[in-house]
């Protein structure tokens, strides 16, 4: 896999952190391709962005640890790299939550808009959630 560009950010494990990384992840892809914020492909990346940070803060951070995110462009289309501090806590895509829950939902998000995704576990101290969004027919 070789990356046509690629960018590396540290965030801090907080809202703010999550809300900045969504929306970096938007303007570095529109910037690289060209395409429109609203266009399908940078929703899908910024709702799949979201989504992997919020997961990092909720479930992969400890007291003081920030997270990292990733993004790399490929000729296919763009790879969404969220590492955090907690590689015991894999994630896990489980059956959808009751109707009236508040959370949950998060990674079927992800698996329903990305084309792939999983979780590497890069050392005994971080791991590394991705997943991939298309360019279409760019």
């Amino acid at each position: 896999m070789r990356a046509h560009h690629e960018r590396t950010l540290r965030l801090s494990s907080t809202r703010r952190g999550a809300r900045l990384a969504r929306h970096l992840a938007t303007q570095q892809f529109t910037d690289w391709t060209g395409l429109p914020h609203d266009s399908e492909p940078a929703r899908t990346v910024a709702l799949v962005t979201a989504e992997l940070a919020s997961n990092a803060i909720r479930h992969g951070s400890l007291p003081g640890r920030d997270f990292w995110l990733a993004l790399l462009l490929l000729p296919h289309g763009l790879r969404i790299e969220v590492t955090d501090t907690r590689p015991e806590c894999l994630p896990q895509v489980s059956v959808p939550p009751p109707a009236d829950a508040a959370s949950g939902r998060g990674l079927l998000l992800v698996q329903a808009y990305a084309d792939r995704w999983g979780c590497t576990v890069i050392d005994e101290y971080t791991k590394t959630t991705w997943a991939e969004v298309s360019l279409g027919s760019l």
